[in-house]
């Protein structure tokens, strides 16, 4: 069975890689360049697929910087040092718009086009509150779309699904899950705003999600930070 998964080179996105091909899925990874000011996550993925043995990655670039309005893609701070009510509370100026409908748009293109119907994309419940991009809801009504906009699926070839394997786990049980399954977690990046070696800067919400999560994990954070 073939497989698209959406790899942007953190850390969720790399576990759930991991979970595909325990799976026994032929994976083909896509990257999307978008403009994005981590753009150095891009080179995590390019590893992160060699160190997994991953030999389809594909990397599409589409400038989002043409629509803005985020931090991570115009010249709006990075929030830092949030504490966790305040990242619970409204939706952060990270926030992409319509970001994640483009990727799987993509992802959907892309496996249409190879004859697969299953996408991956690593969303968590850590990003209910902040990114409605991110909720059960929203997959389950772009798998709906996907079968109803393609011609794969009007056709019935086959029924597109959209997998979200760490949909409800927490940044722990994802590490903890990913350390099983092999992922090497210093070829990854999660910080939204590092300098420019790559070092992350440890106190956007990502950084500190991610800090937090190795440890309660109990797991040593391969991260290197600025700080």
């Amino acid at each position: 069975m073939k497989a698209v998964v959406l790899l942007s080179g953190g850390l969720d996105s790399a576990t759930t890689l991991a979970i595909a091909l325990s799976r026994s899925f032929s994976v083909t990874a896509l990257s999307v360049d978008y403009g994005q000011r981590h753009r150095v996550e891009l080179e995590c993925a390019t590893k992160l697929t060699q160190s997994m043995g991953v030999k389809d990655h594909r990397v599409v670039t589409l400038d989002l910087r043409a629509i803005g309005n985020s931090a991570l893609t115009a010249s709006i701070d990075v929030p830092k040092n949030r504490t966790s009510d305040e990242m619970q509370t409204g939706i952060p100026v990270t926030y992409v718009p319509a970001r994640n409908t483009i990727l799987l748009g993509v992802a959907l293109g892309l496996a249409e086009s190879i004859g697969a119907f299953d996408i991956f994309f690593g969303a968590n419940a850590a990003d209910f509150t902040g990114y409605p991009d991110c909720r059960p809801a929203f997959f389950t009504a772009f798998e709906q779309l996907a079968n109803l906009a393609t011609k794969a699926g009007v056709e019935g070839k086959g029924r597109f699904q959209i997998h979200t394997p760490l949909i409800t786990m927490t940044k722990p049980e994802i590490i903890r899950e990913g350390v099983k399954r092999g992922v090497d977690y210093s070829l990854t990046l999660s910080c939204y705003d590092p300098d420019e070696q790559g070092r992350a800067c440890g106190v956007c919400d990502a950084c500190l999600l991610r800090r937090n999560g190795f440890a309660t994990a109990g797991v040593p954070d391969p991260t290197t930070y600025r700080d």
